[in-house]
């Protein structure tokens, strides 16, 4: 569920359906959000139109994951604001579709006020952090654990950072605003997934979950760790993938409506929404109480 600057129109082509054999925060977050958000992103794959406001996010990240590749003392804004265009020009090259953000922008002037507020979110990060005083140790780190019970669970982290005495800081780029008091633990939900997934696998708690905010004023927030909330955090995940687990099986997976919904891709698949979803393209399992035609059950969330 993305904003858009612009609305192309896209053919939405279904990709093969495929059973979820793990977790990431995001599709956790899909399914915590709305079961049916989670069964067209992850088991229908149904397509969703580049997004003005996610691809900028993009290439923030990718900018903020060069700058490191340069000495300290060269890691300014202007370095910073000079690599933006690249890696602008390098992801359109890898997802020529991008290039849909923009119809009819002959002149570039979309493009240049695109380009505009992405350079914004630039200058508010060197507000919040000075990168010539940070050493990360990994960018953009692919990390994955698998619980006791079967659970995979995965995902990307934007910055690790550790500290000469051994302390290991978690950080993440957030392109929107910080969220209230009332959303504070929903976002940094993600973070404790991504210390989980550290401590199952290098056996290390996080010392430091950052959330680093370059949306609106622009915002930092922290949160320490401790293994009484990495194993809450473990709890929760087990529960929640066996929910998802009883949901693949059944093909029931109900549309929720929340705050989202105005920004979603899949209106026309969701019932609160007029929309009917895709026939389910899984084999699907009869609850014990349905009887022997409980295999004539709806195959559709």
């Amino acid at each position: 569920m993305h904003q858009t600057d612009s609305a192309p129109t896209t053919a939405v082509v279904p990709r093969q359906a495929v059973a979820p054999t793990g977790l990431s925060p995001s599709r956790a977050g899909d399914f915590m959000t709305c079961p049916l958000l989670y069964r067209l992103r992850v088991i229908d794959r149904l397509p969703e139109p580049p997004s003005a406001a996610a691809t900028r996010g993009t290439v923030v990240h990718a900018v903020l994951e060069r700058l490191f590749d340069s000495p300290a003392a060269e890691r300014t804004p202007e370095r910073a604001l000079g690599l933006l265009r690249p890696q602008w020009e390098r992801l359109l090259g890898e997802r020529p579709q991008l290039g849909e953000l923009f119809p009819g922008d002959e002149d570039g002037a979309a493009l240049t006020r695109w380009l505009a507020d992405a350079e914004k979110l630039l200058g508010q990060w060197f507000r919040l952090e000075d990168p010539t005083r940070l050493h990360p140790v990994e960018r953009e780190l692919y990390v994955e654990t698998v619980l006791e019970s079967g659970l995979l669970l995965r995902g990307y982290i934007d910055r690790v950072d550790v500290a000469p005495t051994g302390e290991v800081r978690l950080v993440d780029y957030k392109t929107g605003r910080a969220p209230s008091r009332d959303f504070e633990g929903k976002a940094m939900f993600q973070m404790k997934f991504y210390a989980l997934v550290v401590w199952r696998w290098k056996g290390v708690i996080p010392k430091r979950l950052q959330l680093v905010y370059l949306g609106g004023g622009g915002d930092v927030v922290t949160y320490d760790p401790d293994e009484a909330d990495l194993l809450s955090t473990e709890r929760k995940l087990q529960a929640l993938w066996e929910t998802i687990s009883q949901a693949v099986a059944t093909g029931e997976f109900p549309a929720t409506r929340n705050r989202l919904c105005d920004w979603c891709d899949h209106q026309a698949s969701c019932p609160e929404f007029g929309g009917t979803p895709p026939p389910y393209p899984l084999p699907i399992r009869a609850r014990p109480d349905d009887g022997p035609t409980g295999g004539q059950m709806s195959k559709e969330s």
